[in-house]
């Protein structure tokens, strides 16, 4: 067994403000919103020249159903998710941040360092993934649940128009390939009409869960600027974590990257 590999965060990232891009501001967006303000708040404390300049990205609305599940209130019904986790934060916190409120579209250019998908359908990771790569490429932090577990994967998106680079970390779709086949879509989609109706689907805690590891990802990134480990598969029914290493063997295990038609090339210390 060699040393494990490090992921080395891009040294430009700790020289200026870190763009941020968070889609979704539902169960897991708006928790990791409440994160990245503490988070922000810790970088600047520590020295760091920008800390995060956050846009939240949702078309949605807050429900009724929403609220307990979500960090929303009674009082916030009706009103946009975006804008109303945003003002929030920064009325408490001073910061800029700012609200899109709208869907993403793929074919567009979403200029970004990190985006971060907290979204539930396979359309909407596939349209994350393309307008980062039409943007120019960044950080993809991907989170996702199911009922009881989920996954925190961060991974970099190459520029649509970069030569293919073996030396990135693989992204959630490189992964986990359906999690963005549209062709499988079978996700319920249809909006709970009641909280109880929307525990069926996910435990109350499950979003909460899947967002401290993403976030504290993001904290051993930019706190000591490299990572022995970029994703998380987190289960709250038998309490297991299984880290995701920076390693090509624990990669190989997901089928990453494709085999290419002659595999006689082995890496050094392979």
């Amino acid at each position: 067994e060699g040393a494990m590999a490090i992921h080395q965060l891009s040294a430009e990232l700790l020289t200026r403000e870190v763009r941020v891009s968070v889609i979704g501001a539902g169960g897991t967006g708006s928790q990791m919103l409440m994160g990245l303000a503490q988070l922000h708040t810790a970088m600047i404390a520590l020295g760091h020249p920008g800390g995060l300049d956050v846009t939240v990205i949702d078309s949605d609305q807050v429900s009724e159903a929403n609220v307990g599940r979500q960090m929303f209130y009674p009082s916030d019904v009706g009103l946009p998710k975006a804008s109303v986790l945003v003002n929030r934060i920064n009325m408490a916190m001073g910061t800029g941040w700012k609200a899109d409120v709208r869907r993403l579209n793929a074919s567009e250019s979403l200029r970004t360092d990190l985006a971060i998908g907290c979204v539930d359908n396979r359309l909407a990771r596939k349209a994350i993934l393309d307008s980062v790569a039409h943007g120019g490429g960044g950080y993809l932090l991907d989170l996702g649940n199911r009922l009881h577990d989920g996954q925190v994967v961060l991974g970099q998106v190459p520029a649509r128009w970069a030569k293919p680079n073996a030396e990135r970390l693989p992204h959630a779709v490189d992964l986990l390939p359906e999690i963005a086949d549209a062709s499988q879509e079978a996700d319920d989609d249809t909006p709970s009409c009641s909280l109880a109706d929307a525990l069926e689907k996910q435990s109350l805690f499950v979003n909460r869960g899947v967002s401290l590891y993403a976030l504290n990802l993001l904290w051993e990134l930019f706190r000591y600027g490299q990572i022995g480990y970029h994703g998380v598969f987190v289960n709250l029914k038998n309490a297991r974590t299984t880290p995701l290493p920076v390693d090509p063997e624990a990669w190989a295990r997901f089928g990453y990257p494709k085999p290419k038609r002659s595999r006689k090339r082995r890496g050094k210390g392979g």
